[in-house]
């Protein structure tokens, strides 16, 4: 997003928190080491941007004191970090929720789940790593417990933060939208997600391996007006500014909101990149400042990939499997225009023979992604993987079947249901 905002003509300084990850996008946007220190500079007139939960609280505070900030809400990140509350600002706004609930350590859920048989699904409160999320395939709850069990054994300490949510038989869809603090902005946002590490939802979750995104700009959306559209009250209440989506099973007759995300997604603000026509900055900066703004975007799907390498999905401290300091290599050479289809994480450049030269800057393996549109999910599909098929990055790896089950399968139940 700063590279972005830098390619538009913004001036840009990009702060860093994670001490691991402080060195990518060198060469790329300017940047410092003291955000706090460069108020002065943005002054009220320019714009704060803050792309992770955690920082609700200083928002709150920046946008008191007058200047321009988007992102979130303290009352945003309650939502999404603590489930349990999440599910009761869902049903205090009237949405039909799914029994979820928090424990302190493995060993408790595992008596809830023995006492509660059934397939549960595992996962963490706050913005934890997905890799440590199970969900059920057992009726007994065996699996569940298994799992669980070997939390206890080897991995106690995330245990401390955990959910146990009841798991839905359905399609996985998310429903989002921009929130300026007293209203909706902008056209509603549909994605189909795709967490498992393999194709067709094989191994364990990831934060995402890719995305399938569409805007629908029809106010009586089905699936908005039963879920996300009811958070208005709520949104409007902690005066959250940003993107924010529920992610939802939905069935022919019911949809369940699993979990909110009240932040920049990740990586659907890359597909929102792709697919507005207006420019990024403004956009942002009207959210920001609680206006409205008639965005301009390209009709039809998005698609996102994620190009990663080991030790991803895994944090390792071994440095055994680590990329850091790998080339990034292109069979043909890019130019500009296609260089708008390609979002960095990462990612820095260096020199070489004069030239820059981009290359993976940290060590978790989440490089970077590739996006592009079409008319057609297959459109889509065809123009993203033709780019992705372009990059050499040593035992690169990505999902090849990011869209194929919606439309192939899901697209037309989802139809039937009346939900798209």
């Amino acid at each position: 997003m700063a590279y972005k905002l830098k390619k538009e003509g913004h001036s840009v300084k990009l702060y860093i928190e994670d001490k691991d990850q402080k060195q990518n996008l060198q060469g790329m946007v300017k940047k410092t080491d003291d955000w706090k220190s460069e108020l002065p500079w943005v002054r009220q007139d320019g714009l704060i941007i803050f792309d992770d939960t955690g920082y609700g609280k200083i928002q709150d505070g920046l946008r008191r004191q007058g200047f321009s900030v988007i992102g979130g809400s303290e009352g945003g990140d309650k939502a999404e970090d603590y489930r349990d509350f999440g599910q009761k600002v869902l049903s205090s706004c009237g949405v039909e929720t799914v029994p979820c609930i928090s424990f302190g350590g493995a060993k408790e859920a595992i008596r809830f789940v023995e006492m509660n048989k059934g397939p549960w699904v595992i996962k963490q409160n706050g913005h934890a790593s997905k890799s440590f999320n199970y969900v059920g395939q057992l009726e007994s709850g065996e699996d569940v417990i298994q799992v669980l069990r070997n939390y206890n054994r080897y991995n106690k300490e995330d245990c401390r933060l955990m959910a146990l949510h009841k798991k839905i038989e359905g399609i996985e869809i998310g429903v989002g939208r921009y929130f300026n603090g007293n209203d909706w902005v902008g056209p509603i946002e549909i994605n189909i997600e795709h967490k498992n590490l393999c194709n067709g939802a094989l191994g364990p979750k990831t934060q995402e391996m890719g995305t399938l995104l569409w805007y629908d700009d029809n106010e009586n959306n089905k699936l908005f007006q039963a879920t996300l559209a009811k958070l208005k009250p709520y949104l409007h209440k902690v005066d959250f500014r940003g993107d924010v989506d529920i992610n939802c099973i939905v069935n022919e007759n019911k949809a369940y909101p699993l979990e909110i995300t009240a932040r920049f997604g990740w990586p659907a603000a890359h597909i929102h990149e792709e697919i507005h026509l207006s420019s990024w900055g403004e956009f942002l900066k009207a959210v920001a400042d609680g206006k409205q703004y008639d965005l301009k975007y390209k009709r039809g799907y998005g698609i996102v990939v994620l190009i990663a390498t080991p030790p991803f999905p895994y944090i390792t401290r071994s440095r055994k499997q680590s990329p850091q300091g790998l080339e990034i290599f292109f069979k043909e050479k890019i130019n500009e225009e296609t260089l708008k289809h390609f979002h960095f994480e990462e990612v820095s450049l260096r020199k070489k023979k004069g030239v820059d030269i981009p290359y993976v800057s940290s060590k978790t393996g989440s490089i970077l992604h590739i996006t592009e549109t079409g008319n057609t999910v297959e459109e889509a599909r065809e123009k993203v993987y033709a780019l992705v098929s372009n990059i050499i990055i040593p035992k690169m790896f990505y999902r090849t079947d990011i869209g194929v089950k919606f439309a192939h399968e899901n697209h037309a139940k989802l139809r039937k249901w009346d939900w798209i």
